[in-house]
């Protein structure tokens, strides 16, 4: 398990901590002088010892035209995952599954090359199976207004375009993935969140999209103002976290500019927190 680094983030630190105070938040991620905060849009890299590469998600990628990268906040020009990539050894074309937890841009971006003016973006990953939850997929052909904007309208048809896109339920992870993948379903956040889990040695590690995108989110009460169902979200989290910790699971967190992998601990008073974190340049886990 590798982790990659796709293109990053700066948006709005408000955004990103729903309801919790800024004098609260700010204690954990500082916010630039326009409130923004750092962000990172983190893949998953799994290498198979029969020579399988499983990717999980994608980042944002760098296919936003000028003016729309910089309303979202994305700071590179150029397709950083591709590069994260090259750095380890393999391009997209060496990609056999790449796994979304849903469809926003910011997760399913990295699927497309980056911006060419007067180009239409292409669909990378010329081999890859790609799985996406069914009810995610429903949600970004018949999003609600309120998220429509989260997805790339041009993304469905090029992925059922390709003949391998794959509908994945909540009990279909050995199915598409084999032996050693389980996958939950978390509705807080968007319908349909898809996060695999995977067998490890030394405990599972969850890939936990944004149920919990980074160390500060796994103290419960903390959501994003981007999250559709607060509270059920927090539900979901506390029921996940309490399996981890039962047993001895981890966290892999693709938005954390920091922290790349965690650990997860409950003190007497029921906080749950990040322990033992694993820093993005050090996360090769075998």
């Amino acid at each position: 398990m590798t982790s990659l680094l796709g293109n990053s983030q700066r948006l709005d630190g408000g955004g990103m901590f729903g309801n919790a105070p800024k004098a609260l938040w700010s204690r954990w991620i500082e916010p630039d002088e326009l409130n923004r905060i750092p962000l990172a849009c983190r893949a998953l890299l799994v290498r198979e010892p029969e020579g399988r590469n499983l990717l999980f998600e994608t980042g944002i990628g760098a296919f936003f035209e000028p003016k729309l990268k910089g309303r979202f906040g994305v700071v590179e020009s150029e397709h950083v995952l591709l590069a994260s990539l090259a750095s380890a050894g393999l391009s997209d074309v060496d990609i056999d599954v790449v796994v979304l937890s849903h469809l926003h841009f910011d997760h399913a971006g990295g699927l497309l090359s980056e911006h060419s003016k007067g180009e239409e973006p292409r669909l990378l990953f010329p081999k890859a199976r790609f799985v996406v939850g069914e009810a995610a997929w429903e949600r970004s052909i018949r999003p609600h207004r309120r998220d429509r904007a989260s997805f790339i309208p041009a993304l469905n048809d090029l992925l059922e375009g390709s003949s391998r896109l794959a509908l994945a339920g909540v009990d279909d992870a050995e199915r598409l993935l084999g032996p050693g993948y389980r996958f939950h379903r978390s509705d807080g956040h968007t319908p349909g969140l898809l996060l695999t889990e995977i067998e490890m040695p030394d405990g599972p590690v969850v890939f936990a999209g944004d149920l919990i995108p980074g160390t500060p989110w796994v103290h419960l009460p903390i959501t994003m103002g981007y999250d559709r169902f607060p509270e059920l979200l927090i539900e979901e989290k506390e029921a996940l976290l309490a399996d981890l910790v039962a047993r001895k699971g981890r966290i892999f967190f693709t938005h954390d500019a920091v922290v790349a992998l965690a650990g997860v601990a409950r003190d007497e008073s029921g906080k749950y927190r990040a322990i033992d974190e694993c820093g993005i340049a050090s996360l090769v886990i075998r």
